[in-house]
């Protein structure tokens, strides 16, 4: 009978109980024995191997880590994706600019016990990890490379920094007006190509997450839920985690991905500005107001975005649109054959559910362009 390695039984000790005197064990165990460093990191790219078989992306582990851990495990996480990503499977472009877009290399280390303490740490969250339901995104043929963003979708992008970047708030409308219009022109065109395409060839839903950050993430997670919807998709959200899964074309959840940006954008704008016209007109804003506001603000938006769909869309296009929309719905079921509904909580200002919905009527989200 072999003799358990120093990691084994740090990890005995440290991985497998949540008091906190035997992570000190485990952390001692490994601070101990510098010849145990190379086992140690390769069970840690077990673990990450293991998140990405229970359907976890990079994006959503290092999101779960920064919220309950701290920046040094963030680090320490990315270093183990990058080490792991060389003997993965091949994947799809999303995946792909989720490794990119890692945070920078690992923190120096300050003495053994401590680097091991936050190692352990790390291991335990991901250890803990529960099965989520898997995006299967394809990777690109053989011999062929990711497709290239497209001119409109570069365009959209340009739009959308000024828009979030200017000081005045009609130019950021306008600019936000007209991604809106390019959005549903880049919408469209996706889908009459994809209709044209021969038989055994047509394009199939995929699905994304995306983070429902707090504070407030309730109201976001409904703001973004209206952004989906009126761009043909659906979200689901998933509260313990703080991400919302939405299920769409990918054309179209390109766009939902970019408007939902930019209207939280907007809204924290408009709402930092609603806060200071409350405080100097002697009224105390409390997180009650902020929570009120965003409430009033996904809201209208949902409102405004509904009456817009269904009014954009021409004669023409329904067989189209409704054939997606049937194997969205279709892709959205066997991914979440039993989902709940929520009300929001926590509204109660009336003085910020009228600035909310009001910074909602400004954000401009215009109804698409008819087909010529």
């Amino acid at each position: 009978m072999s003799t358990p390695s120093t990691v084994d039984r740090a990890f005995e000790a440290a991985l497998y109980d949540t008091e906190h005197a035997t992570l000190d064990t485990g952390a001692s165990l490994l601070a101990a024995d510098p010849a145990a460093d190379a086992e140690l990191g390769r069970r840690g790219r077990e673990f990450v191997a293991a998140a990405w078989r229970r359907g976890w992306q990079p994006a959503d582990v290092v999101r779960l880590v920064r919220r309950d851990l701290d920046d040094p495990h963030v680090r320490l996480l990315a270093a183990l994706i990058r080490d792991q990503a060389p003997q993965d499977r091949e994947r799809g472009p999303r995946w792909r600019a989720q490794l990119d877009a890692l945070p920078g290399e690992a923190p120096p280390r300050t003495d053994r016990f401590s680097h091991a303490t936050a190692v352990l740490e790390l291991y335990r969250l991901l250890l803990r990890l529960p099965a989520l339901e898997p995006l299967e995104e394809t990777a690109a043929p053989s011999g062929g490379t990711a497709r290239p963003e497209s001119r409109m979708l570069t365009r959209i992008r340009a739009l959308l920094a000024k828009a979030e970047a200017t000081g005045f708030p009609q130019e950021a409308e306008a600019l936000t007006a007209k991604a809106q219009e390019l959005m549903a022109r880049h919408s469209i065109d996706e889908a009459l190509v994809a209709s044209r395409a021969p038989a055994g060839a047509a394009d199939a839903p995929g699905a994304c997450r995306i983070g429902v950050e707090p504070p407030y993430e309730q109201a976001k997670a409904v703001l973004l839920d209206a952004v989906a919807r009126a761009n043909h998709c659906r979200a689901v959200w998933n509260e313990l985690f703080g991400f919302s899964t939405v299920v769409g074309f990918e054309a179209d959840l390109e766009v939902v991905e970019l408007l939902y940006t930019s209207l939280l954008v907007q809204a924290q704008t408009a709402m930092t500005k609603a806060e200071a016209a409350q405080r100097a007109g002697g009224r105390r804003r409390t997180k009650t107001f902020r929570q009120s506001f965003l409430a009033a603000y996904a809201h209208q938006v949902s409102t405004r975005l509904t009456a817009a769909a269904r009014t954009q869309v021409t004669d023409d296009l329904l067989p189209v649109l409704a054939s997606r929309e049937v194997a969205v719905t279709d892709r959205l079921d066997r991914m979440f054959p039993r989902t709940t509904t929520t009300r929001l909580r926590g509204v109660s200002d009336d003085a910020g559910w009228t600035e909310g919905a009001e910074a909602a009527d400004r954000a401009r989200v215009d109804p698409r362009r008819p087909l010529n």
